[in-house]
């Protein structure tokens, strides 16, 4: 990344005349935000203090956090490799020697996990813009052959609303091939009465299946000709990504696989058995590129000459209850949450929340399951999107 006070700009392909609808980001002051300064400094020796000490929350940490066309701060703390495995007699990770580590650098790839559910649901938000996709649909009129769905009357919308009663994961890792996968999909019904929220990864799973029978490509194709690649979002994809973070050593009783240290392949056990590609997870990349994507959605669907969704269609995403986003959640939006503020997080460590209100953004980007998964903790996402709120109110004060 440049120093601060330059221009930094991804190539963009297509979407317009080459005239630049829209202004891409550049780094900048915080003032040229209009953000307050302290509180960014606070925000990035706060995010320096999440990968110290012998238990941090995480290894490495990086974060990029602006306003508008703004980036006002991005910082890279600690290490994407530390360890070489987990000690589960010492409960501890068994740490490389200093100079085999890696740091983590601004352009370092994390595993995004389960923002990859935010590319699923822009995805699907494109067809229905483009007509081939209905919102209240039942998706057996799509999937006719995934009964348990079909019998039950799913709809699109509940797909991306998480309020289609389907239970949160099915253990498709423990199955012998990829026919047991599906037939497993295929069949499953509603565990609890459809209407109700319930997070589950399969919603997003269906409507891959969904996505890619209506129009005959494959998921990574749709994120990459649809999102990425018009926004110049040069480092973002599905995996391998050898340059990534590390994540876990993956190994029962902890971990539902026997996988060892991960590098640059999908943590996550199910999009691992499906290939790497996934609707719930399996996507890689940088905090730069999700401040990109921050971006477009910001800017109404656009960025540079390109556009990947209509106004509307963002609005249609982005107001509550949200279509694959969460909209207006404290435990990691922090005082960013109260006026439609949308995001996610994402198991490894990720987030990302954009506030249209402020027009402001903040991508944390860590890999707090190197070198074994823990127990949740999002307070440190929540006391970064609250830093960035303040900057705001300070100023607007």
């Amino acid at each position: 990344m440049p120093s601060l006070g330059s221009t930094w700009e991804h190539p963009c392909e297509g979407g317009g005349s080459g005239e630049l609808s829209v202004p891409r980001l550049r780094v900048d002051t915080p003032e040229r935000a209009g953000l307050d300064p302290a509180e960014l400094r606070h925000l990035v020796r706060e995010v320096r203090g999440l990968t110290a000490g012998e238990r941090p929350w995480a290894a490495g940490a990086v974060v990029v956090a602006g306003r508008g066309p703004v980036i006002a701060a991005q910082e890279a703390a600690g290490w994407a490799v530390r360890c070489s495995a987990y000690d589960p007699a010492t409960d501890a990770g068994v740490e490389l020697l200093p100079a085999a580590r890696v740091p983590a650098t601004v352009g370092t790839p994390f595993d995004l996990a389960s923002l990859t559910k935010l590319f699923t649901a822009v995805a699907a938000v494109q067809q229905l813009e483009r007509g081939t996709l209905g919102i209240d649909a039942r998706v057996g009129a799509y999937l006719p052959d995934f009964h348990g769905a079909a019998a039950h009357g799913i709809t699109v919308r509940q797909l991306l609303t998480h309020t289609s009663g389907l239970r949160p994961e099915l253990p498709l890792y423990d199955c012998p091939d990829d026919a047991a996968r599906l037939d497993l999909l295929r069949a499953e019904v509603p565990s609890s009465a459809p209407g109700a929220y319930r997070y589950s990864d399969l919603n997003p799973l269906l409507l891959q299946h969904v996505l890619e029978r209506i129009t005959g490509r494959p998921l990574d194709v749709l994120v990459r000709d649809g999102i990425t690649r018009p926004l110049g979002m040069t480092a973002t994809d599905f995996g391998p990504c050898p340059g990534a973070a590390a994540t876990e050593d993956q190994r029962r009783p902890w971990a539902k696989a026997d996988r060892g240290m991960l590098r640059g392949v999908v943590h996550d056990e199910n999009a691992w058995a499906l290939g790497g590609v996934a609707g719930h997870a399996g996507l890689f990349s940088t905090a730069g590129d999700l401040a990109i994507f921050c971006r477009a959605l910001l800017s109404g669907g656009s960025y540079g000459p390109a556009r990947i969704l209509g106004p509307d269609f963002v609005d249609l995403l982005l107001a509550p209850p949200g279509l694959g986003f969460l909209v207006d959640q404290p435990w990691f939006m922090g005082e960013l949450a109260g006026h439609g503020a949308a995001g996610h997080t994402g198991f490894t460590g990720t987030s990302l929340v954009l506030d249209r209100a402020t027009d402001t953004f903040l991508v944390l980007l860590a890999n707090t399951v190197h070198p074994r998964r823990r127990p949740g903790d999002s307070a440190p996402r929540a006391a970064a999107a609250t830093r960035l709120a303040r900057a705001v109110h300070t100023i607007a004060g």
